[in-house]
C-alpha cells in the first residue's frame, strides 16, 4: 500500500497546517512542533516497553510486541482519536520521529477507518532542521535592530508594535528578570526554539528583525548561538521613559497582568495565595544584591501593599516598585551601559522609538 508523504517544510508552519503527533507524550513534552497536537500510537509505558524488547531481542520483536500492546480497545481509542480530529480538521499532517513506522502505522489504521491523510518525509526530526535552518539564516543574513531601555518602558508594548518584531521573551514565556517568571511552566529548550521561527515565519520574506535587547539566558531558556552572535553585533536604540510612567507600566506586568493570570486559572482564592507568593520569592531572591536592610524596607512595604490591594486599592504596590525600579534596576541598567559602553543610533521615548524603529526597518530591507 503506497502512503502519502508532504516534504518537511517551513511552509506548513508558516502555512498553520494542523499537524498530528504521533508520538509518545514524553517525546512530545520534550519538543514538538509549533500548533501540533499529541494524538500517539503508544503511550510511555507501551513505548519504553517497546524499546527494551528492541534492545533486548530485536526488531521484528518490538513490533510483535507494539501490536500486542496497542490493540482491541486501545487501538481503536486511538484511532477514533485520530478520526476525530481529522473530521474537525480535514487537512491535518502525521509525524513521528522520522517519518518512519509509527506514522506509516497510524496512516494505515486511519485509511482502514476510511481516511487518507499524509505523513511528514523525515518526521520531526527533518522539519526540526528546517526550523533551526531559518532562524539561523535570518540571524546570519538579515538586517537586525535591539530595543534597549530601563525596566519599565514598554519594550515589549514596542517590539508587538511592529510588524517584524519578534518577542523572545512571549517565545520563552518569562520577561527576563527575577520578577519575570509566568504563572505557568516555561517551555523547553526545543519548543523556545521552534516559537522563536513560527514567529520569524510570520515576518515579511524581506523584513529586518528587531528584537528587544535580552541576555543569552532568559528564564531557563537560551536563544539560539547564531541569534545570540547576531544581537552582539545589532545596532541598538534606547527607550528612554520618566520613573512615574514607568513604575505605571510595571504595575501593569508585575501585578495586574500577574492577577488576571492567577485568578483567571486557579479562582479568587488561590490565584491570590499564588501572586504573593510568586512576588515575595521574586523579592527574596534579591536578598544579596539589594542588602538585608533594603530588602526588609521593600518586604514591608509589599505586605503593606497587598492589605492595600485586598482592600480595592491595587496602585499601593506602586509603594515598593517605585524603589524596585531606583534602588536597583536602574543602577544595575546604568551599570552594565557603562560597563559595556555601548552606543545608540537613537534615543527617545516610546512615540519617538517606534517611529525610529519603523523608518530603519523601511530602510533596512533584507536583501536576499
Amino acid at each position: 500500500m503506497s502512503l502519502p508523504t508532504v516534504a518537511a517544510s517551513c511552509d506548513l508552519i508558516r502555512d498553520g497546517r494542523p499537524l498530528i503527533d504521533v508520538r509518545a507524550p514524553v517525546e512530545f513534552a520534550a519538543g514538538a512542533l509549533p500548533g501540533a497536537v499529541n494524538l500517539p500510537l503508544m503511550d510511555d509505558e507501551e513505548r519504553h516497553r517497546v524499546g527494551l524488547q528492541y534492545k533486548q531481542v530485536g526488531p521484528e520483536s518490538a513490533v510483535h510486541l507494539g501490536h500486542q500492546l496497542v490493540s482491541g480497545g486501545i487501538k481503536r481509542a486511538r484511532i477514533r482519536a485520530w478520526v476525530e480530529h481529522v473530521e474537525r480538521h480535514p487537512d491535518a499532517i502525521l509525524y513521528c520521529f522520522r517519518g518512519g513506522m509509527r506514522s506509516q502505522l497510524s496512516q494505515q489504521w486511519l485509511m482502514e477507518a476510511g481516511i487518507e491523510r499524509p505523513r511528514i518525509e523525515g518526521g520531526w526530526k527533518a522539519m526540526r532542521q528546517q526550523l533551526c535552518q531559518h532562524i539561523d539564516e535570518r540571524a546570519e543574513q538579515a538586517p537586525m535592530l535591539l530595543i534597549g531601555g530601563l525596566t519599565g518602558c514598554a519594550k515589549t508594548e514596542l517590539i508587538h508594535a511592529l510588524d517584524n518584531g519578534i518577542d523572545l521573551e512571549g517565545c520563552a514565556r518569562h520577561k527576563g528578570s527575577a520578577f519575570g517568571r509566568h504563572p505557568f511552566p516555561a517551555p523547553s529548550q526545543i519548543d523556545f526554539e521552534h516559537r522563536i521561527a513560527a514567529e520569524m515565519l510570520t515576518l515579511e520574506d524581506e523584513a529586518p528583525t528587531i528584537m528587544e535587547d535580552e541576555s543569552r539566558f532568559i528564564g531557563s531558556v537560551n536563544i539560539p548561538l547564531a541569534t545570540w552572535r547576531a544581537m552582539e553585533q545589532a545596532p541598538l536604540i534606547r527607550v528612554e521613559m520618566p520613573l512615574d510612567w514607568r513604575v505605571v507600566q510595571i504595575q501593569k506586568d508585575y501585578i495586574e497582568g500577574l492577577w488576571s493570570t492567577y485568578s483567571r486559572h486557579y479562582g479568587d482564592f488561590l490565584g491570590w495565595t499564588l501572586m504573593q507568593r510568586q512576588l515575595r520569592q521574586a523579592l527574596l531572591r534579591l536578598r544579596k544584591r539589594l542588602g538585608s536592610a533594603r530588602l526588609a524596607r521593600l518586604v514591608r512595604m509589599q505586605d503593606i501593599a497587598f492589605q492595600e490591594h485586598k482592600r480595592g486599592n491595587p496602585i499601593a504596590h506602586e509603594g515598593w516598585l517605585a524603589p524596585l525600579l531606583s534602588e536597583y534596576y536602574d543602577p544595575m541598567y546604568r551599570y552594565q551601559l557603562e560597563k559595556h559602553e555601548r552606543t545608540f543610533l537613537h534615543v527617545g521615548d516610546w512615540d519617538n522609538s517606534l517611529a525610529f524603529a519603523r523608518e530603519w526597518s523601511a530602510n533596512h530591507r533584507w536583501q536576499r
